[in-house]
């Protein structure tokens, strides 16, 4: 598992102050409200950031770290990632999953034990998630993350056994 948990994109500047506009992804944006410290990642390169202030601007999150100070050093890091440490995050509900943790996880059919391929990428939706995968020949299914499809997740060995429902084959 990865040390570190993307949590969102900065997108923007905010003010003339230094605050970062950043698009969240998570379901409960208050979650911001705790971080004590965040990394900017670009590059694969790490930079560590404590966390002076948070706002909430629709959908959006505002964040001021130490050190930012003015639309100009804003700007620099517009597009960088927004981590932090996995030990940082909040716990997760039951049959719930960080995407990087299942990002990667080769797919099985339930009733068979096909391999499926890979899933590659999850598109939130209003209903559910959906999960992309897609097999060694390049062709792409998409799984609605609900529990008549996803039947097991097994993230320390990178697997999911799906139940493929009438018309997602």
């Amino acid at each position: 598992m990865q040390d570190y948990i993307e949590i969102g994109t900065v997108v923007n500047t905010f003010g003339i102050k230094g605050f970062l506009k950043v698009n969240p992804y998570t379901d409960d944006i208050k979650r911001f409200e705790k971080l004590q410290k965040v990394y900017l990642v670009k590059n694969k390169e790490r930079t560590t950031y404590e966390v002076e202030e948070v706002k909430f601007q629709k959908n959006v999150v505002l964040i001021k770290v130490k050190g930012i100070n003015s639309i100009e050093e804003a700007e620099r890091v517009r597009n960088y990632s927004v981590q932090i440490d996995r030990k940082d995050a909040v716990p997760l509900p039951e049959d719930t999953y960080f995407i990087v943790d299942i990002i990667g996880m080769t797919v099985y059919e339930e009733e068979t034990g096909k391999e499926l391929g890979i899933l590659e990428d999850v598109f939130p939706t209003k209903s559910n998630d959906v999960y992309v995968v897609r097999d060694t020949l390049g062709k792409q299914l998409l799984l609605p993350a609900t529990y008549e499809v996803i039947k097991t997740v097994d993230v320390p060995n990178k697997k999911m056994i799906v139940h493929l429902l009438e018309g997602l084959q």
